[in-house]
């Protein structure tokens, strides 16, 4: 799947590098493999001799247990090895961890395998955001794919699920794959709530910036509030006007906003800012969680290969819809560790563990994460100003 992801792409388009939260294509396909390298090849195979020994560098990318890394904002300076190189080294690295799976190999090594499974599909969607940047940088506004033909729908009006509150099991708790921050699973008292029945649209969202939203202080964070006038926010990323409309850019290049799709590309800050417009506020993650759990998991994932959320059609009456897919939705929720949570000994306890301060959680996946990679336990994570990931809006409120 990550080839081809990046089959569409030329060398050029692989190695430039449009901010440092973003990272090169060719680092991506780099840095998955580096991951097997590093944690399943060396310690597996005895004598291993690596592709090459620049490469433990060259491709870490915050693991100071391994060594040293190379500077994240310079990875697109990174010209050579060349794109050829880097398959190369995929291939070999391929080759030799399917031989490894010939042999019995203990449960340690597997889990790690499974581990760098599940790693290389976060950056299968990281290399499509990323690559979305970079795009919408270039005043060609090139496309990654082409389009592909949007039924229009009339999305319901939005309604409110109730929960009647108590105690809720929160966290994963089955023996099945899972990231070390959704353990462990934990009880905690949850206050009556409502979630919102789907996700906040366009054309919602329009009416939030007609209103002047964007100069009201008062309903921003202090945070935001700088972020808004520092970054110059007016609408969300990728949006601009013209011909007195607004238009924005897809993977499959510009197009006017439609109201009926869900708003997409905002901060933290903006999010909690249109909930507050709204007389509402964010969903906690384990209020989502909640009814993310009685949900089946699919929707507009990668495989459906719209690659951009699409408009309800049609919504269960009873619950939510639109919990998975389409866009990931901001909680109001500090990305924290669970009670009793213990990171894993090694370099791999550095994966989630340190990187828990200063950012919000996010549930649900967008319409560019594989589909086997999610579940109602999942926490994505990212600083409240980010807004080049595919990030949405679902409103909450107490309940009366």
């Amino acid at each position: 799947m990550t080839q081809t992801l990046a089959a569409p792409l030329s060398a050029e388009d692989c190695t430039v590098q449009s901010m440092p939260d973003a990272s090169p294509v060719k680092w991506h396909l780099a840095h998955t493999t580096w991951f097997f390298e590093t944690f399943v090849l060396e310690p597996e195979v005895a004598d291993y001799r690596p592709f090459r020994p620049e490469f433990r560098t060259l491709f870490n990318s915050y693991y100071n247990t391994v060594g040293p890394q190379h500077a994240r904002p310079q990875r697109g300076m990174i010209s050579r090895p060349g794109l050829d190189e880097i398959r190369d080294y995929r291939s070999h690295v391929d080759r030799r961890v399917l031989d490894l799976l010939e042999r019995d190999l203990g449960g340690a090594a597997l889990d790690i395998i499974e581990l760098g499974l599940h790693h290389e599909q976060q950056h299968q969607e990281l290399m499509l955001t990323d690559v979305k940047h970079l795009f919408s940088l270039n005043p060609l506004r090139p496309a990654y794919q082409e389009s592909a033909p949007l039924a229009t729908a009339e999305p319901p009006a939005l309604r409110w699920c109730h929960h009647p509150g108590g105690i809720a099991w929160v966290g994963y708790g089955s023996d099945a794959f899972s990231f070390d921050n959704e353990r462990p699973r934990h009880r905690l008292l949850v206050e009556p709530f409502a979630l919102a029945s789907r996700l906040v649209t366009n054309a919602e969202f329009l009416a939030f910036i007609e209103d002047g939203a964007y100069q009201r202080p008062e309903l921003w964070l202090s945070d935001g509030w700088d972020a808004v006038h520092k970054q110059g926010w007016r609408a969300p990323l990728y949006w601009w006007r013209e011909d007195d409309a607004w238009h924005t850019l897809t993977l499959a290049g510009p197009r006017p906003v439609r109201p009926d799709e869900p708003v997409c590309h905002v901060s933290l800050y903006e999010a909690d800012a249109y909930a507050r417009w709204a007389g509402s506020r964010l969903p906690g993650e384990i209020e989502w969680e909640i009814f993310g759990a009685r949900a089946a998991v699919d929707g507009n994932v990668l495989e459906t290969g719209l690659l951009h959320p699409r408009p309800l059609a049609v919504e269960n009456s009873d619950s939510p819809a639109q919990l998975f897919g389409d866009v990931w939705e901001w909680t109001s929720s500090p990305y924290a560790p669970y009670p009793r949570y213990q990171p894993p000994s090694g370099a791999l306890g550095e994966y989630n563990g340190k990187f828990m301060v200063n950012q919000l959680v996010l549930r649900g996946g967008s319409c560019a994460t594989p589909r086997s990679h999610l579940r109602a336990t999942y926490r994505n994570f990212f600083p409240p100003h980010a807004r080049w990931q595919f990030s949405g809006i679902r409103l909450a409120s107490d309940a009366p």
